[in-house]
């Protein structure tokens, strides 16, 4: 998909689903090189991405797994969905995040080694937040990542409450500007 059609592609889909997109613009590469900067991937078994929208971080995951890694994507719109599937046939993609146990159940995942996020969890009521939130920790392995960009710091509180926030990154070339989250599922004994 050329730039200035997936710009305009998810510009579109933001006038009609404001509070599910969340930015009127695709994530910048500055961004998605952050996302995935943190992630060990000669080491990453199964990987998943959650909100997939347009493939702009998917991308780089495309580039930087190994051959070993199975990755899972998920995205809720229609026409992103497909566009994903058509670009991307070697990744799986399923349309509801809230299903991650099931998604990967289907694609015979026990747990993920990471998962990244564009979600506009904000966006979100808080049952709905709470309820992805649980869906990711519980299909993280213990001391999997989860690594999150959010466009204020409102999430912050939730993410200390379930996973040890490692890093904030701030990453002013985006519109709008973004914060990534890198975090850890804590290992219980």
């Amino acid at each position: 998909m050329n730039a200035i059609r997936e710009k305009l592609l998810f510009l579109y889909k933001f006038t009609l689903a404001p509070k599910q997109i969340g930015s009127v613009t695709p994530s910048s590469a500055f961004l998605a090189k952050k996302m995935i900067e943190p992630v060990p991937w000669n080491r990453m078994k199964a990987v998943a991405e959650l909100g997939a929208g347009t493939g702009a971080i998917t991308k780089y995951i495309d580039q930087a797994k190994t051959k070993r890694t199975k990755v899972v994507l998920f995205e809720k719109d229609p026409q992103l969905y497909n566009d994903l599937v058509s670009r991307y046939p070697d990744f799986p993609c399923h349309s509801d995040a809230c299903h991650l146990d099931s998604a990967l159940q289907s694609e015979g995942i026990g747990q993920l080694d990471c998962i990244l996020s564009g979600l506009p969890f904000f966006n979100f009521p808080q049952q709905l937040r709470n309820r992805l939130m649980d869906q990711i920790e519980a299909s993280l392995k213990p001391g999997g990542l989860f690594i999150a960009f959010q466009y204020s710091q409102q999430m912050r509180r939730q993410l200390e409450r379930q996973f040890d926030i490692e890093h904030i990154h701030f990453v002013p070339f985006n519109v709008p500007p973004a914060f990534v989250y890198v975090c850890r599922k804590r290992i219980t004994e």
